[in-house]
């Protein structure tokens, strides 16, 4: 019997979760579903998937900042993100990041099937419909995006996302194992480090940088 390539989704969207699930069961094994970044973390842990089809706004700790934890401890995870934005600063961020695939929600279902397919051969997919746009990206600036956001460290993306959610400090550093202070400590340097002045302008920049869902 033919092992079929295991696979993780993680998608806070129940009817994207049941269309998915619908779309890749006859062709791969679905180990799990889960609804944030935190819980995909984890779960990657556990299950060991070979790809993680993952949305990347998502409650707690958004999609592209869980992958990169995960690549921390297994180099050669593959995810493919299935998002809603098709903004090229979302699908640079991604390849940044290490991402296998790339493909907007809107897309037909056999796109997502040759991204995970593309993926599992060692490849990058990227929709079609952003790619003449992301090269241009890259060949004005080949350095990396220069995305605001890339100034903060994995810790404050955390904080940042958590604080956008409507915690307080104390439930943030009961989240994180921290401090209280650690968390204020952290809010401070992020306003120092964007230029900014209040809580409000740090949930400001987060949405409209895509590090929540909205």
């Amino acid at each position: 019997m033919m092992i079929r390539p295991r696979v993780l989704l993680a998608d806070d969207h129940r009817i994207v979760v049941e269309g998915l699930r619908a779309l890749l069961a006859d062709e791969f094994d679905l180990v799990g579903v889960v609804e944030d970044g935190r819980a995909m973390i984890s779960a990657a842990k556990k299950l060991l998937p070979d790809v993680i089809v993952s949305d990347i706004a998502m409650p707690q700790l958004n999609g592209i900042d869980a992958f990169i934890q995960l690549r921390k401890e297994f180099p050669r995870l593959k995810v493919v993100f299935l998002t809603m934005h098709p903004e090229v600063s979302y699908a640079r961020r991604a390849l940044e990041a290490g991402a296998s695939g790339f493909v907007l929600k809107h897309a037909a279902p056999e796109e997502l099937i040759a991204a995970i397919r593309t993926a599992l051969a060692g490849k990058v997919y990227i929709t079609p419909a952003l790619t003449g746009e992301l090269l241009h990206s890259m060949q004005t600036h080949p350095n990396g995006s220069r995305e605001p956001a890339s100034s903060l460290t994995p810790r404050q993306r955390e904080i940042l996302q958590l604080l956008v959610e409507g915690r307080s400090a104390k439930e943030i550093a009961g989240t994180l194992d921290i401090s209280p202070r650690t968390v204020e400590f952290h809010k401070y340097q992020m306003m120092v480090a964007l230029g900014l002045h209040s809580s409000a302008e740090l949930i400001m920049f987060a949405v409209k940088n895509g590090l929540v869902a909205v």
